[in-house]
């Protein structure tokens, strides 16, 4: 299948390398000409001008946009607004706010323009790791980029299953999911975002505590020299509290 992909950072560059190595054909985009040049070395088909990349792509045209939350989607969809045809789709795959996806959907439905909004979780990792994705958008166009969602996905691996969800059909156990209608997929990251910080913010005051264990202020008797790498390392194996994010920390 082929995909245009706009803004090719760290994550939008790998989402690319990942969706190559799946057999898809990519048209790539960016403001700084290194970043096309980069992948178009690699089998990307590089824009020479935003124009050109849009001239590029096949009907119904896809285009995925991975630049910043904010301005930078806002006017990166305004602009492909004014040059995309009927039945053409528009997805956002960064963190914009699920509020704004309900008023783009409804603005380029009225150009008959589809628009999915994607969560995306993995950061630099997803290259190899693959990406979790929260999707909001018409049933219709999210079954239509399946073979693009399920290429970036994890797939099942070698996690644990939960008992039953062999019963279950979808494709939740691959790692992606339709959350619902526009909007929905953004909402859903927006949780997913809150829970990650709340996470980071416990396991830096655990270790921050840790760190001042040792403090002139305590008394003697209570002082405790402690190793925090260690502690990050032993909560790694079985303990309640270990995570991805424990993980990450460990490594730091």
């Amino acid at each position: 299948m082929q995909l245009g992909m706009i803004g090719l950072g760290r994550m939008g560059a790998n989402m690319v390398r990942r969706l190559m190595r799946g057999g898809h054909e990519c048209v790539v985009w960016d403001v700084n000409p290194d970043n096309i040049k980069k992948l178009a070395e690699e089998g990307a088909t590089g824009g020479e001008s935003f124009e050109d990349f849009i001239a590029k792509l096949n009907k119904p045209r896809v285009v995925w946009i991975m630049v910043p939350a904010g301005e930078a989607t806002e006017k990166t969809v305004t602009d492909l607004s004014a040059r995309l045809e009927t039945d053409d789709i528009i997805i956002d795959g960064g963190n914009s706010y699920f509020k704004d996806d309900a008023r783009r959907a409804q603005m380029l439905r009225e150009k008959e323009i589809n628009y999915v909004d994607v969560g995306t979780s993995g950061g630099v990792w997803g290259l190899e790791r693959g990406y979790c994705m929260m999707i909001g958008g018409p049933e219709e166009t999210v079954r239509h980029l399946d073979p693009i969602f399920k290429t970036l996905a994890p797939g099942l691996g070698e996690i644990v299953r939960t008992p039953g969800r062999e019963k279950v059909k979808g494709t939740v156990e691959d790692g992606y999911l339709h959350c619902g209608p526009s909007g929905a997929g953004h909402f859903v990251k927006m949780v997913h975002n809150g829970i990650e910080y709340g996470l980071m913010q416990a396991y830096a005051e655990g270790f921050d505590i840790f760190h001042k264990a040792n403090s002139e202020e305590l008394p003697e008797e209570i002082r405790y020299d402690l190793d925090v790498a260690d502690i990050a390392e032993v909560w790694r194996r079985g303990s309640v509290i270990s995570s991805w994010l424990l993980d990450l920390t460990a490594m730091a």
